[in-house]
């Protein structure tokens, strides 16, 4: 495609173009050149003039902007109103306006931004025989630098410059000299303009950029020299010259996005668009509240051979996977991971939604191997599905526990391979899920194709599963939308089931469905009001920003900035670094705050030396850090294999983010007459209380003590123990005296 637009270059620039009455032929009309002709390669474009551009046209001239934009690597110039061959094209002001215009919504669509919007007159002048001649006098030259209809990407900067008064000030005091070298705006002055035009970071964008879509039908309903061209062309700047980038973009995330001048009435602030309910009233809906009281965090785990990656790529990229692993390739991180199709990592891909459940399609409308990012998708979504991928390998269990024990999960996908029984994974998946409270939802994979009765030995073998007494659920299968209403309210007690294929799409529709209808259950809203707490998940060092760390805020808010003073831990020794948080991301766009609930990136101001301190399984807190090595926790033994607990028995906690072997200090039997635990539970004859022994089923207060290195451990965390399968379950009831460990 990047190539097509170069052989149909004449037929499109003639398609678009409207020739109006001049007093001129049209052979002189071509015959006065103001620039060098266009050259096939490189980022210089010509344009005559855009008119009633078709959506397929549109399509067209952004791929002819995005091969521009990779020849200048990064940046382009535009020149409207120009000839191929470097001849003025003699139009007027509202023709070039108007073609502008749609020119700078393409380039929002492809998160690129017009740096200068320059307007040239007087180059040609009418001759005492009436015939268009150059002018020869360059200082009658008028060119006149316009702002941005949506801005130039500094949404920072909010403030008014005095210097920006002083020249308001300036074009008050106008002369009758200064107005004549102004811009004529009347039909007869021939115009052309020149746009350059700069790639950059997605987050420097207003949260909406308009749609190519929308455009069309904008531009299908201008006609040329009319006052509607004009009003569409001249849309109020604000005080920062930036076009009004928040207001002039009005538009709602399920339908799409319209240009209107009533929108900066509305005042709406960055990141925040409105969500259409059938009428005309505007409810703003911010992308941060998106991503945390409106994201759901699913869980997706499964067996070695489930197809957990194939799922996620389908339903985040709306493509079927074609049988030999297109789907995963997508979303999979490492090289080793697409060689062999096991997932060893834990990853998170986001799936949006729009406010009617219409699912956001994950490929980009103008380039279609290109898959959207997080922020386009975050953007465009009234609802939010975080998917986490989790490893299913045996080896990999290690991860797949830390994934669930510190991913706050709302729900969890049990993936099962319909062609062959649930393994022992299975099992420990849904003990891992249900051990934390997770509830689960039963995906069929590979029904295409699966003989009748290896699919119902499956069923038979989950449906055992799952009615077991640790597990306690009732298998519900879906088959109509009814049933998504039925089950949504119960999800404590069943236990959906779904049979799908990622080959032939069956049944994607209604897990789609059953996605967009959960509700939310960790309501980490209601943490606001606690202290600052954002868990380490992750460490990066990126070249000129420094120290960068991502996470999960767990509770409070944080403003960032210079004097967002914050306290990073706890190191070996178990003191904290005291740094400032310079800046935060969430899902790839930059903000000044983060609240309870959202995944979120901060870039901290460390040393060199300090950075190499920084490790996974820390915590970033605004006041009273501390660290222990020692906790207390009521734990329950989980039943299955023969498990016997004593004094110094060793096992790999996890605790949120923490994960760090430790060693049982002290064992207290909880309720020992009411549970009527046997002898085997006391001491032996003889023995003191250092004897106790807990098996399967057995409830103690035990103080553990870690092994290495001291951690941020608060009372109410819930906790996890294993020794190479899941042991058992707690959670935190207290924390000897610790002192604080500032540094």
């Amino acid at each position: 495609n990047i190539g097509l637009w170069k052989k149909e270059k004449n037929v499109n620039s003639t398609k678009d173009t409207t020739v109006m009455p001049q007093p001129h032929c049209a052979k002189a009309k071509r015959s006065l050149p103001v620039v060098p002709a266009e050259d096939e390669d490189g980022n210089t474009e010509y344009k005559r003039q855009l008119h009633n551009p078709s959506p397929s046209r549109l399509r067209s001239l952004a791929t002819q902007m995005v091969y521009r934009l990779d020849e200048g690597k990064g940046r382009c110039i535009y020149f409207i109103g120009v000839e191929d061959d470097g001849c003025h094209s003699m139009l007027d002001y509202a023709t070039i306006s108007e073609s502008a215009r749609i020119l700078e919504c393409i380039a929002r669509s492809l998160n690129a931004v017009v740096l200068e919007r320059k307007m040239i007159q007087n180059e040609i002048i009418m001759g005492e025989d009436g015939a268009p001649l150059i002018s020869s006098d360059k200082d009658g030259v008028i060119v006149e630098t316009e702002p941005p209809l949506f801005g130039n990407g500094r949404l920072f900067n909010d403030q008014v410059d005095s210097n920006e008064i002083d020249k308001e000030d300036e074009k008050e005091e106008k002369s009758a000299i200064d107005i004549a070298k102004t811009i004529r705006k009347e039909a007869g002055f021939y115009t052309r303009c020149e746009l350059t035009v700069q790639r950059v970071e997605t987050h420097l964008l207003d949260p909406s950029p308009v749609s190519l879509s929308v455009l069309a039908k904008k531009s299908s309903s201008i006609t040329d020299g009319t006052e509607e061209t004009k009003d569409a062309t001249s849309l109020p700047t604000d005080s920062s010259g930036m076009g009004n980038a928040n207001g002039s973009v009005e538009g709602s995330s399920p339908h799409g996005l319209e240009l209107s001048s009533e929108s900066t009435a509305t005042g709406r602030t960055i990141g925040e668009t409105k969500t259409d309910s059938g009428n005309d009233e505007e409810k703003p809906v911010s992308i941060s509240e998106t991503l945390s009281s409106r994201n759901i965090r699913v869980a997706v785990v499964g067996n070695v051979d489930a197809g957990k990656s194939t799922l996620i790529g389908t339903l985040t990229t709306s493509g079927l996977d074609d049988g030999r692993g297109r789907s995963r390739t997508s979303i999979m991180k490492h090289r080793h991971e697409i060689e062999s199709g096991r997932t060893s990592t834990a990853t998170s891909h986001l799936m949006g939604f729009r406010s009617n459940g219409e699912p956001i399609g994950g490929r980009d409308q103008i380039r279609a191997n290109k898959h959207k990012t997080e922020d386009e998708v975050a953007r465009e979504s009234f609802r939010i599905v975080t998917l986490m991928d989790l490893a299913g390998h045996e080896k990999y269990l290690k991860t797949t526990i830390h994934g669930v024990s510190s991913g706050m999960s709302d729900y969890s996908l049990i993936l099962v391979n319909s062609r062959h029984p649930p393994t022992h994974m299975t099992q420990h998946h849904l003990n891992l899920c249900c051990s934390f409270g997770i509830p689960v939802i039963v995906v069929f994979t590979k029904i295409d194709g699966c003989p009748e009765h290896a699919m119902k030995t499956s069923k038979q073998e989950v449906f055992k599963l799952l009615r077991a007494p640790d597990i306690g659920k009732k298998p519900f299968v879906i088959r109509k939308e009814q049933d998504i209403a039925t089950c949504a309210g119960k999800l404590h007690t069943l236990a959906p089931v779904f049979d799908t294929s990622c080959v032939t799409g069956e049944g994607l529709d209604l897990l789609r469905k059953m996605l967009f209808s959960l509700p939310k259950r960790r309501r980490h809203e209601n943490k606001r009001n606690r202290p600052f707490e954002f868990l380490v998940e992750d460490i990066f060092n990126v070249p000129g920003v420094g120290s960068v760390v991502s996470g999960f805020v767990n509770a409070g808010e944080l403003s960032v900035g210079a004097n967002s003073h914050v306290f990073v831990g706890p190191t070996d020794d178990g003191t904290f670094l005291k740094t400032v948080a310079k800046s935060a991301h969430i899902a790839r766009i930059n903000t000044g705050h983060i609240t309870s609930g959202q995944s979120a990136c901060l870039a901290l101001s460390l040393s060199k030396d300090l950075r190499k301190k920084l490790r996974r399984g820390m915590v970033v807190l605004r006041n009273s850090p501390t660290s222990t090595r020692e906790f207390d926790a009521e734990i329950c033994v989980l039943k299955g294999e023969g498990t016997t607990i004593r004094r110094s028995y060793q096992a790999y906690v996890h605790i949120l983010n923490v994960r760090q072997s430790a060693f049982a200090k002290n064992i207290e039997i909880i309720n020992n007459n009411v549970l009527g635990l046997t002898p085997s539970h006391g001491p032996p004859l003889g023995d003191d209380d250092d004897g106790i022994v807990l098996r399967p089923g057995s409830r103690a207060k035990v103080r553990f003590e870690f092994a290495k290195r001291p951690e941020y451990i608060r009372p109410g965390m819930r906790m996890l123990f294993r020794d190479g399968r899941v042991r058992g379950v707690g959670i935190i009831t207290g924390v000897p005296e610790s002192t604080d460990a500032a540094q």
